[in-house]
């Protein structure tokens, strides 16, 4: 249970997600899908009000965003914001040397980036510019799986990663989650729409309409939702 400004968001979700898993989250606009990945990464505005969140056994309940990033959690927003003076490659090494034990060179470190840069094709000028600071939606999505792609978190929760991307833009992001993925890590894939879902395969879907998850079912269950609606399956 999940409250904000004196609001209860979500209403009872239980949802266990194992190395390996592709679980998607579909829902309609207010249902609570960004409430959830908020607040499973610790964003102050949202309480917990009963409930646990636990990755590997640990509980996350009263860690900071960052102490829950260093133990495995990795968010993907839905709006990046803009950090004005923070390069690409600044943010991307700071991050790396704070989460991994054994740290490689700054120019190693630059080869494994713009190896991956290339793979989503990114021009490689992005490593200089600020966070986010003009990209357009696209560069942004772009920059965050590129993010994901280097860091290797144990789970990612992936917030309407594709909003705002074309089709070409579509299908090098899922080329990118595809990736990471095969690193056998575990996924929370929210999104409105199954466009996505034809490019990175759920295991498992989910659909959550008022705080609640009211069904669950395998990749078919998106079919029937974009066939059917969300009122009527």
């Amino acid at each position: 249970h999940v409250s904000t400004d004196n609001k209860e968001i979500l209403k009872g979700l239980n949802l266990k997600i194992d190395k390996g898993e592709i679980h998607a989250i579909m829902g309609p606009n207010g249902s609570g899908k960004s409430s959830l990945s908020l607040a499973l990464m610790g964003h102050p505005r949202y309480l917990v009000n009963s409930g646990l969140i636990k990755l590997d056994g640990e509980d996350l309940i009263k860690l900071t965003p960052d102490k829950r990033a260093k133990l495995g959690l990795f968010l993907a927003m839905q709006y990046p914001v803009a950090v004005p003076g923070v390069s690409v490659f600044n943010l991307l090494r700071s991050a790396n040397k704070n989460l991994e034990s054994h740290h490689v060179s700054a120019l190693e470190f630059q080869k494994i980036v713009k190896k991956s840069m290339k793979n989503l094709k990114i021009d490689e000028k992005f490593l200089t510019r600020s966070v986010n600071d003009g990209f357009s939606g696209g560069e942004k999505k772009k920059v965050e799986t590129l993010q994901l792609s280097i860091l290797k978190p144990k789970y990612a929760i992936l917030d309407e990663t594709d909003s705002g991307l074309d089709v070409d833009a579509l299908k090098i992001v899922s080329q990118g989650i595809n990736n990471i993925y095969s690193k056998n890590i575990g996924i929370l894939l929210i999104t409105h729409y199954q466009r996505i879902l034809k490019y990175v395969k759920p295991n498992f879907v989910h659909i959550l309409v008022d705080g609640k998850i009211v069904k669950s079912g395998g990749a078919e269950l998106a079919e029937t939702v974009e066939e059917k609606g969300y009122v009527n399956i």
